[in-house]
Formats: structure tokens, sequence, C-alpha cells
């Protein structure tokens, strides 16, 4: 097994731009307002187990399903567009009302918001590049990123305060309706070519 620094590095940096942890802070200081509490330990696992599972098993499972790299994209594309609306509008489109603090720690943390189609659909276009190892350990590094930032979240609101959450939450939301239109429009080409 040989690593390589820079393959590590660059799918590091390329995971931690998709996840966008630190963009995500306003949604996860949201969920806990909701839930009481964040399993910010098993997140982070679970978001961890699902990355490195489909980067085995993904393209196998999506064929296996009938459904293509691009399609899976499109569709994740769709649930980051809602996500970023109710972040830019102010407005709760998914209601759940029997969020509890195990459950949001799975749904929608885990997945779909860290370990989700953007994430997910990266893993695969960095497998076709990189060395499966340096991928594994770029994921592990970025599991520890959020485990760190989910545990520092409460710290973090109290430095930002209420009214620069809301503000970072609106400006964060514009980002991720512009990677959703950027996903759908990348990948709804190839599916009509």
């Amino acid at each position: 097994m040989q690593l390589d620094f820079k393959q590590i590095f660059t799918a590091f940096m390329v995971l931690f731009a998709v996840i966008d942890i630190v963009g995500n802070i306003p949604i996860i200081i949201d969920l806990r307002k909701k839930v009481g509490h964040i399993q910010s330990e098993k997140a982070s696992l679970i978001a961890g187990v699902i990355m490195i599972i489909f980067l085995f098993v993904g393209k196998s499972l999506l064929s296996v399903i009938g459904v293509d790299v691009n399609s899976f994209a499109v569709a994740g594309a769709f649930v980051i567009f809602f996500i970023a609306l109710e972040m830019v509008l102010g407005i709760t489109l998914y209601k759940d009302d029997d969020h509890d603090a195990i459950t949001a720690s799975v749904f929608p943390l885990a997945f779909p918001l860290i370990a989700g189609p953007g994430s997910l659909t990266t893993l695969l276009s960095l497998r076709a590049e990189f060395d499966i190892e340096n991928i594994i350990v770029a994921v592990i590094c970025n599991v520890i990123v959020i485990y760190i930032v989910l545990k520092t979240s409460a710290k973090i609101e109290k430095i930002i305060g209420a009214n620069g959450i809301k503000i970072v939450r609106k400006v964060f939301g514009v980002i991720l309706l512009a990677i959703a239109v950027k996903l759908f429009a990348h990948n709804i080409k190839a599916l009509l070519a």
C-alpha cells in the first residue's frame, strides 16, 4: 500500500468543498434547536461509513437498481435545491414531527447532508482518478473535521450570534442553490446526450 500525500490532499480538498460542513453550520444549529441534541460521534461515523461503502459498491449498486451516476446526481441536485430554498427564504419544506436526537443524527444530518448525492458522486469521480487507499484517508480526514465542527457548532453560534447565523445561512443558501444548479446542468446534459 503506497500512500500519496498529494492525492490525499487533493481528494480531501475536493470532498471538503463538496461536503461544505462549515457552510452547513446554520443547518446544524437549526437541527439542534428542533431536536435538542445532536450525536456528533454517531453522525460523523455513519457519514464516514456510508461514504467508504459507497466508494466500493456505489457504481454497482446504482446499476443494480437501474440508475446511472448522472440520474443520481440530478436527484441529488433537487434535494440540495430544496435545502437551499429553505435557507434563503426562511421556510420549512421538509416537516418531520418524529425528529429526535438519534434519527436527526442519521437523517438528515449524516445522510443526505454530509454523505449526500454530491459527496457520493464526487467519490465515484475521484475513484476514476486516484488510488482507493488515498481516497479512504481523505474521507477519514473529512470525518474528523466534520466531528470537530459538529462538536463546536454551539460555540461557533455564540461567537457569530443570532444575526450572524441568519446572514451566514442566507449566503450559504445562495451558494448551495448555485451548486444545485451546476450539478443539475452538468448531469442533465449527460443524460440528454
